[in-house]
């Protein structure tokens, strides 16, 4: 099977989306199959080159991901010619590919990972004007007819049926997780909490300090913590992307107008695969999340077995196992007194969730042969 991937962002970018993508990708080629990759073309980036074994293509957009939209049409229509399968991901590679599709008479698969339509205001520091015209893109893609929707969880699926999305043509395929890097066996807690200096209780964060994250709700909560357990600390490996710069200096800020920097470790970001060390030196890892689309902070303490206090909301119940309390999103109180349940070990336990990328590749070879059959 030849499948042709449009995706706004690609390697050597590196978030959430592109790990799901560079594993699904990986292990399609590992199946047999061919991959080529249409994305937009970042500063010092080849146009062309082959990674992992799939043929990547870059589009130069003067440095845009949003210009992707229509300046990666002409390639993509030259790709699709030799592709079975068009396989694409929100936002601004959907519509490039809804018109390639529709052009060549190829069947269309989007990944979607969440629906923020109404929502852009809310979970963003986008300024009025930019929201509206965010929101009204979204729309658009939902408003287009894709062939298949993959939904990265049931929260998700949910959102596009109530987009008025067809239910026939939708389907969870969930993201997976690297389990061999979030082994507990592979770490010494005692080592690591050693390193850092760690001798009381901890609570742990780390990822970017977007307003989706809602980490001011957890920093917020931190000195009703102490009120009960006065030597704690709240470790933060924050990202320093330079798209987060207000959100950092408006925690940085917080955290210093409620006087609890003494009890605040701010440590530098690490790489991804250092990230279990820190978080299974952690008491507990909080997750304050207004809104998820899978959550791999979730899935990813929960293979360490840290208990976590996660927000309840969007996909975190679905995907939380193993030790965990959910609490009310946006509500520094509840936060509080979920952190102290942690530390008090009156957590729920279940048996742990796993999510392989073995079942997530499968999943979506699947619906690619059902596409083709259709």
């Amino acid at each position: 099977m030849r499948i042709l991937f449009i995706l706004e962002n690609y390697l050597p970018h590196i978030g959430g989306v592109e790990i799901v993508f560079k594993n699904l990708i990986h292990g399609l080629i590992k199946q047999g199959h061919e991959v080529t990759v249409l994305t937009h073309k970042l500063p010092g980036t080849a146009k062309e080159e082959i990674i992992d074994g799939a043929q990547v293509y870059r589009v130069a957009c003067f440095d845009s991901r949003y210009l992707f939209t229509f300046f990666g049409i002409p390639k993509a229509l030259s790709l699709a010619k030799n592709a079975n399968i068009i396989h694409t991901t929100t936002f601004n590679g959907g519509p490039c590919a809804w018109v390639v599709s529709k052009l060549k008479r190829k069947p269309l698969l989007i990944t979607v990972h969440e629906v923020w339509v109404t929502r852009w205001r809310q979970l963003t520091n986008l300024n009025p004007i930019s929201a509206f015209f965010h929101d009204l893109l979204e729309r658009m893609i939902y408003w287009l007819n894709y062939d298949a929707y993959a939904c990265v969880s049931k929260s998700t699926q949910q959102q596009l049926l109530e987009r008025g999305v067809d239910a026939k043509k939708t389907h969870v395929v969930y993201n997976g997780l690297s389990y061999e890097i979030w082994n507990p066996k592979k770490y010494k807690r005692s080592e690591m909490r050693g390193k850092l200096g760690l001798k009381t209780f901890t609570i742990f964060f780390s990822g970017r300090p977007g307003v989706s994250k809602g980490l001011e709700y957890a920093i917020n909560a931190f000195p009703q913590v102490l009120e009960k357990i006065p030597d704690a600390k709240f470790l933060l490996v924050l990202s320093k992307d330079t798209a987060y710069k207000k959100q950092h200096s408006q925690i940085m800020k917080l955290i210093e107008n409620l006087a609890i920097k003494s009890n605040v470790i701010l440590h530098e970001p690490v790489p991804y695969q250092d990230l279990p060390k820190y978080m299974i030196a952690s008491d507990c890892v909080v997750i304050p999340s207004i809104a998820e689309g899978f959550g791999f902070s979730a899935a990813e303490a929960s293979a360490l077995g840290v208990p976590i206090v996660a927000s309840n909301t969007t996909s975190l119940p679905e995907v939380v196992s193993n030790k965990f309390v959910l609490v009310k999103p946006k509500d520094p109180d509840d936060i509080a007194r979920g952190i102290l349940k942690v530390y008090e070990k009156k957590y729920t336990a279940k048996p742990l969730r796993k999510f392989t990328w073995k079942d997530n590749v499968n999943t979506y070879s699947e619906i690619y042969k059902s596409l083709l059959e259709n």
